[in-house]
């Protein structure tokens, strides 16, 4: 029986894999900060039927990213599949004199995927298989603010994860979600209401997207024809035109 470790996965998108993964017959540990709901989505994941163990773990505290990352590690519980998940908006500007929610973000966000990532490989090529799948984000293709900074590094160190795993067997995808219907945006506060019914992306359209991409090996998954297109078009037109598209999507949260 495959297992499957994700982090932040009592709410969004993270609760969406562990739906699926449970339905496909996976074994799960699931991770996040809020021990009572932990224990809720486990509780209803298990009458289904799956096994499912859960870390409470604060992924902005280096002890416990290292308790998870000796559960990814520990070779009498193989995980096969990673979800890095874990993480949320950002409201505060880069020019704020509080830096502390940026800085958050990147021990969340950057940190601890650099961390976990690390120890899944490591375990995954020892036994020759299994697979590292990172939230990474559009955003980290266009120029908003620290959390288009942070995107952009998940999706550069999921890149280079994958060719230092080349060959041995394990595989790593950077997943990059355009606007997704979950409790996202309304946690991070973030005023998306003036976005076209077209810009929102189903949640579990895109966990099944991301699967079939891990299963094939694809390196970054951009699920949605509109949105792989946003993506060649950040990629390829001048930075100076994706600077200000960006201004302007930020202006129009705002």
């Amino acid at each position: 029986m495959a297992t499957a470790l994700v982090t932040g996965g009592t709410s969004g998108i993270g609760a969406a894999f562990a739906q699926e993964l449970a339905r496909r017959g996976h074994d799960l540990v699931l991770v996040a900060r809020d021990a009572a709901r932990l224990e809720e989505v486990a509780a209803d994941l298990r009458r289904g039927g799956t096994q499912v163990e859960v870390l409470r773990a604060d992924l902005g505290d280096r002890g416990d990213v290292q308790r998870v990352a000796d559960r990814l590690e520990d070779a009498a519980r193989p995980v096969d599949l990673l979800v890095n998940n874990a993480g949320f908006g950002l409201s505060s500007k880069l020019l704020a004199p509080d830096t502390s929610e940026q800085e958050r973000a990147l021990d969340v966000m950057c940190r601890a995927v650099l961390v976990l990532g690390g120890a899944a490989g490591r375990a995954m090529r020892a036994r020759g298989r299994g697979a590292v799948l990172n939230v990474s984000s559009v955003a980290g293709f266009v120029a908003m603010g620290g959390y288009s900074a942070v995107k952009a590094w998940v999706t550069s160190y999921s890149e280079g994860l994958a060719n230092e795993l080349a060959g041995t067997g394990v595989t790593v995808t950077a997943l990059c979600p355009g606007f997704v219907r979950t409790e996202f945006h309304e946690r991070a506060d973030l005023r998306m209401t003036s976005l076209p019914e077209l810009g929102w992306v189903d949640v579990d359209e895109l966990v099944l997207a991301a699967l079939d991409d891990v299963a094939r090996g694809r390196v970054v998954s951009v699920p949605t024809a509109r949105y792989a297109a946003v993506v060649q078009l950040a990629r390829h037109a001048p930075r100076r035109l994706v600077r200000w598209a960006s201004r302007g999507i930020v202006s129009a949260r705002s």
